[in-house]
């Protein structure tokens, strides 16, 4: 996997393209959203961003990605735009209009060219 295709997974994320960006997920692809939810398997991630995509507009723009030969280390800021009331969400409640942004660092372990380990930490709310 190289940085054109970090990047067309990104842009596929950022579109809702679940075939799209799923298709960068390992069988076993382990994803980790900074110790508050813990995703296995493609499905699995799929299903999870398929109910916040219903409730929030999520964009990511990368910062500053780092690439390694088994992986990438991306600085990126987030915009969550809640676009359908969710006072429930697991991770804070949110309404129609609310627009939260976020900066975080992703960690993705790559193993014969498919995510393996995706780790998200965030570290600055910015709104």
């Amino acid at each position: 996997m190289n940085k054109e295709d970090f990047e067309a997974y990104i842009a596929a994320f950022n579109a809702s393209d679940f075939e799209g960006f799923s298709k960068y997920y390992a069988e076993d692809v382990e994803f980790s959203l900074g110790g508050r939810k813990q995703l296995n398997g493609p499905q699995e991630i799929v299903d999870f961003y398929r109910g916040v995509k219903e409730h929030i507009k999520e964009r990511l723009e990368i910062i500053d990605l780092l690439v390694a030969p088994d992986g990438f280390a991306m600085h990126n800021r987030t915009t969550f735009e809640t676009i359908k009331d969710w006072p429930d969400f697991e991770l804070w409640p949110t309404k129609v209009g609310d627009i939260r942004k976020i900066e975080s660092i992703i960690l993705y372990r790559v193993e014969n060219d498919l995510f393996k380990s995706i780790k998200s930490a965030r570290f600055v709310q910015l709104s």
